[in-house]
Protein backbone atom coordinates (compact mmCIF):
# COMPACT_ATOMS: atom_id res chain seq x y z
CA UNK A 1 0.00 0.00 0.00
CA UNK A 2 2.52 2.52 0.39
CA UNK A 3 4.14 2.01 -2.84
CA UNK A 4 1.00 3.66 -4.74
CA UNK A 5 0.92 6.25 -2.30
CA UNK A 6 4.36 7.11 -3.02
CA UNK A 7 3.92 7.39 -6.62
CA UNK A 8 1.40 9.36 -6.22
CA UNK A 9 2.87 11.88 -3.78
CA UNK A 10 5.76 11.86 -5.93
CA UNK A 11 3.70 12.69 -8.86
CA UNK A 12 1.59 15.41 -6.97
CA UNK A 13 4.74 17.32 -5.90
CA UNK A 14 6.57 17.08 -9.42
CA UNK A 15 3.18 18.64 -10.43
CA UNK A 16 2.73 21.07 -7.77
CA UNK A 17 6.68 21.85 -8.62
CA UNK A 18 5.77 22.52 -11.91
CA UNK A 19 2.51 24.97 -11.24
CA UNK A 20 5.16 26.85 -9.04
CA UNK A 21 7.01 27.20 -12.41
CA UNK A 22 4.49 28.44 -14.24
CA UNK A 23 3.38 30.93 -11.86
CA UNK A 24 6.60 32.51 -11.57
CA UNK A 25 6.70 32.76 -15.37
CA UNK A 26 3.37 33.62 -16.04
CA UNK A 27 3.87 36.45 -13.10
CA UNK A 28 6.75 37.91 -14.81
CA UNK A 29 5.75 37.05 -18.51
CA UNK A 30 8.33 38.20 -21.15
CA UNK A 31 7.83 37.08 -24.85
CA UNK A 32 10.71 34.82 -25.48
CA UNK A 33 9.81 32.74 -22.65
CA UNK A 34 6.90 31.35 -24.63
CA UNK A 35 8.46 28.13 -25.15
CA UNK A 36 9.36 27.89 -22.33
CA UNK A 37 5.70 28.39 -21.42
CA UNK A 38 4.54 25.95 -23.56
CA UNK A 39 6.66 23.33 -22.03
CA UNK A 40 5.72 23.27 -18.51
CA UNK A 41 1.88 23.51 -19.66
CA UNK A 42 2.65 20.25 -21.55
CA UNK A 43 4.54 19.20 -18.76
CA UNK A 44 1.33 19.89 -16.34
CA UNK A 45 -0.89 17.95 -19.28
CA UNK A 46 1.45 15.20 -18.86
CA UNK A 47 1.46 15.19 -14.83
CA UNK A 48 -2.41 15.04 -14.88
CA UNK A 49 -2.19 11.93 -17.06
CA UNK A 50 0.23 10.14 -14.69
CA UNK A 51 -1.81 11.17 -11.62
CA UNK A 52 -5.02 9.72 -13.60
CA UNK A 53 -3.06 6.55 -14.16
CA UNK A 54 -2.04 6.06 -10.65
CA UNK A 55 -6.06 6.22 -9.40
CA UNK A 56 -6.51 3.03 -9.90
CA UNK A 57 -3.58 1.93 -7.62
CA UNK A 58 -5.58 4.30 -4.64
CA UNK A 59 -8.77 4.24 -5.48
CA UNK A 60 -10.01 1.66 -2.68
CA UNK A 61 -7.69 3.89 -0.18
CA UNK A 62 -10.82 6.35 2.32
CA UNK A 63 -9.99 9.41 3.72
CA UNK A 64 -11.90 10.40 6.11
CA UNK A 65 -13.95 14.18 4.76
CA UNK A 66 -12.54 16.20 8.24
CA UNK A 67 -8.47 15.68 6.65
CA UNK A 68 -9.56 17.85 3.75
CA UNK A 69 -11.37 20.26 6.23
CA UNK A 70 -7.74 20.47 7.91
CA UNK A 71 -6.27 20.84 4.83
CA UNK A 72 -8.68 23.99 3.95
CA UNK A 73 -7.90 25.38 7.24
CA UNK A 74 -4.15 25.64 6.39
CA UNK A 75 -3.65 22.59 9.26
CA UNK A 76 -1.30 19.54 8.84
CA UNK A 77 -3.88 16.66 7.48
CA UNK A 78 -1.15 14.56 9.89
CA UNK A 79 -2.85 16.02 12.93
CA UNK A 80 -5.99 14.60 12.48
CA UNK A 81 -5.33 11.14 13.51
CA UNK A 82 -3.98 12.93 17.13
CA UNK A 83 -7.00 15.24 17.35
CA UNK A 84 -9.48 11.90 16.69
CA UNK A 85 -7.22 10.08 19.48
CA UNK A 86 -7.20 12.94 21.67
CA UNK A 87 -11.18 14.05 21.58
CA UNK A 88 -11.29 9.52 22.35
CA UNK A 89 -9.14 9.89 25.31
CA UNK A 90 -11.58 12.51 26.15
CA UNK A 91 -14.96 10.80 25.18
CA UNK A 92 -13.39 7.78 27.20
CA UNK A 93 -13.06 9.73 30.65
CA UNK A 94 -15.97 11.35 30.55
CA UNK A 95 -17.73 7.67 29.59
CA UNK A 96 -15.87 6.36 32.37
CA UNK A 97 -16.94 9.05 34.83
CA UNK A 98 -20.62 8.03 34.18
CA UNK A 99 -20.25 4.58 34.39
CA UNK A 100 -18.34 4.97 38.03
CA UNK A 101 -21.57 7.75 38.94
CA UNK A 102 -23.68 4.87 37.68
CA UNK A 103 -21.89 2.33 39.75
CA UNK A 104 -21.82 4.59 42.83
CA UNK A 105 -25.48 5.36 42.47
CA UNK A 106 -26.29 1.50 41.88
CA UNK A 107 -24.47 0.89 45.81
CA UNK A 108 -26.51 3.08 47.41
CA UNK A 109 -29.75 2.89 45.33
CA UNK A 110 -29.21 -0.85 46.53
CA UNK A 111 -28.51 0.33 50.14
CA UNK A 112 -31.51 2.21 50.56
CA UNK A 113 -33.38 -0.53 49.30
CA UNK A 114 -32.33 -2.88 51.33
CA UNK A 115 -32.96 -0.84 54.64
CA UNK A 116 -36.12 0.29 53.39
CA UNK A 117 -37.46 -2.74 51.78
CA UNK A 118 -35.55 -5.80 53.01
CA UNK A 119 -37.33 -8.69 52.18
CA UNK A 120 -38.08 -7.56 48.66
CA UNK A 121 -34.38 -6.88 48.12
CA UNK A 122 -33.78 -10.62 49.27
CA UNK A 123 -36.19 -12.22 46.82
CA UNK A 124 -34.85 -9.37 43.95
CA UNK A 125 -31.40 -10.83 44.72
CA UNK A 126 -32.44 -14.09 44.55
CA UNK A 127 -34.01 -14.06 41.05
CA UNK A 128 -31.32 -12.38 39.79
CA UNK A 129 -28.50 -14.98 41.60
CA UNK A 130 -26.74 -12.15 42.80
CA UNK A 131 -26.07 -13.44 46.25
Amino acid sequence: MAAPLGNLESQLELFIENVRQIRIIVSDFQPQGQNVLNQKIQGLVTGLQEIDKLKSQVQDIHVPLEVFDYIDQGKNPQLYTKDCIDKALTKNEEVKGKIDAYKKFKANMLSELNRTFPNELAKYRAIRGDE
